[in-house]
């Protein structure tokens, strides 16, 4: 009697106390393993997006502003369009754009006028798309970590709890303390599914609306600069 009591004590001295990821992932099938990595890898290059593009943004929308500014108080403009007209921002690209299709509408005389106003605006707003789009081209991987990494994580779910049925067949007991560790180790499996999938969500959807409110800001200079442009045509 006194030996089964001091194998019960120690017993109750090596369950663990609290959950330790770190266990649970060592201690999991070499498939929920796969997942999880999978899964950790995700997380840290959504962090890492997350990171760069909130910072990316920022600067942009700085540099922006500036622009903007000493582009509507430039007092020579084809002096300005040469010294920035190319300079690595998207508003400087639209305004390019657009100034490079007014020279060549207006290059032999202007025999459209409406036909070349149409072509400033079709380039224009098609520089504008192109920025955009290159703007949220990494936004489509938080997209994809959001709504795939819960499902991955799931089938590690399922894969560690049909390995822990598996386990009572194998050993024929279906005590608590057989199927219990691996349960817990296709759960944490799922866990870090979420883990991933709910920053990226919520950054995809924030990170959507900045993109989307930086395309307007562009195309309401593209239509200011427009309205110039269109003004010029009018006294050729």
């Amino acid at each position: 009697m006194s030996d089964l009591v001091l194998l019960a004590a120690t017993a109750a001295a090596e369950a663990p106390t609290r959950l330790n990821p770190v266990r649970l992932f060592l201690d999991a099938d070499i498939v929920v393993k796969l997942v999880m990595l999978g899964l950790l890898l995700a997380s840290l290059w959504t962090w890492t997006i997350i990171v760069g593009f909130w910072l990316r943004m920022g600067r942009l929308g700085s540099k922006t502003r500036a622009y903007e500014e000493e582009f509507w108080q430039a007092d020579n403009f084809d002096r300005f369009m040469s010294e920035r007209g190319r300079a690595d921002l998207p508003p400087a690209r639209v305004a390019n754009a657009g100034v490079t299709e007014w020279r060549r509408s207006t290059k032999d005389g202007v025999k459209d006028r409406e036909g070349a106003r149409q072509r400033v605006a079709t380039a224009m707003d098609s520089q504008v798309a192109n920025e955009a789009d290159e703007l949220a081209d990494r936004l489509n991987f938080l997209a994809t970590v959001g709504s795939v990494a819960p499902f991955v994580g799931l089938f590690g779910t399922v894969w560690g709890i049909m390995n822990s049925f598996f386990q009572i067949g194998s050993q024929a007991s279906s005590s608590l303390s057989v199927v219990a560790p691996g349960i817990s180790e296709a759960l944490f499996a799922t866990a870090i599914g979420l883990f991933a999938a709910i920053p990226a969500v919520i950054a995809y959807n924030r990170f959507s609306h900045r993109v989307n409110r930086y395309e307007g800001r562009l195309q309401r200079f593209a239509d200011r600069l427009h309205a110039g442009l269109s003004r010029q045509l009018e006294t050729r």
